[in-house]
């Protein structure tokens, strides 16, 4: 990804719409496909990346033919290189983390703009961006690292969620257990 890489993120109401707007945004702009799919209680989730320009030119798109189904579009510009491999699910691992702060979202796109925010506020590590499949439609990231550094990635996460509103909750668990870090990976 190139350092001015944006991330787009449209979140539907609808599948079928979904499909209709992965279908245009694909076709308006110079954009990449991350994700696209169904996801939990009904929803469509699309993730593209691209230069700025583009992924606005998409979202601008997705609102257009998506209309009453669009939940909620997000751009993320210059997206932190850490970013890429959670949605992979191939994070680095995290055996001996000190804390990790888990982070839940009522949606998938905060979830990443959330993680996004975070990376570039402290040294932590994302070990996990999970969207919306078997968690009701919600998103989690999880991050690690020492208490302190995790403390100040809540920082923007907490300022972000006074006027996203999309914060669900939020645990910063010192000293994990292995079965719990386990589990979270």
């Amino acid at each position: 990804m190139a350092d001015n890489a944006c991330i787009g993120i449209v979140e539907l109401s609808s599948i079928s719409k979904g499909f209709e707007v992965q279908d245009a945004v694909l076709k308006s702009a110079n954009v990449r496909k991350l994700v696209a799919r169904t996801i939990c209680s009904g929803k469509y989730l699309i993730l593209v990346a691209g230069e700025h320009a583009d992924v606005e030119s998409c979202l601008q798109t997705a609102v257009r033919i998506g209309g009453y189904a669009v939940i909620q579009t997000v751009a993320i510009p210059q997206v932190d290189e850490r970013v890429f491999p959670a949605l992979a699910g191939t994070a680095p691992e995290a055996p001996e983390a000190k804390g990790v702060l888990v982070v839940e979202t009522f949606s998938a796109a905060s979830a990443v703009k959330l993680a996004d925010l975070a990376a570039k506020q402290a040294d932590v590590s994302i070990l996990r961006i999970h969207l919306a499949m078997a968690i009701g439609g919600k998103g989690m990231a999880v991050f690690a690292g020492d208490t302190e550094s995790l403390k100040s990635a809540l920082d923007p996460v907490l300022e972000f969620s006074r006027d996203d509103g999309m914060l669900a909750g939020v645990a910063l668990i010192p000293n994990p257990h292995p079965d719990l870090l386990q589990e979270l990976l």
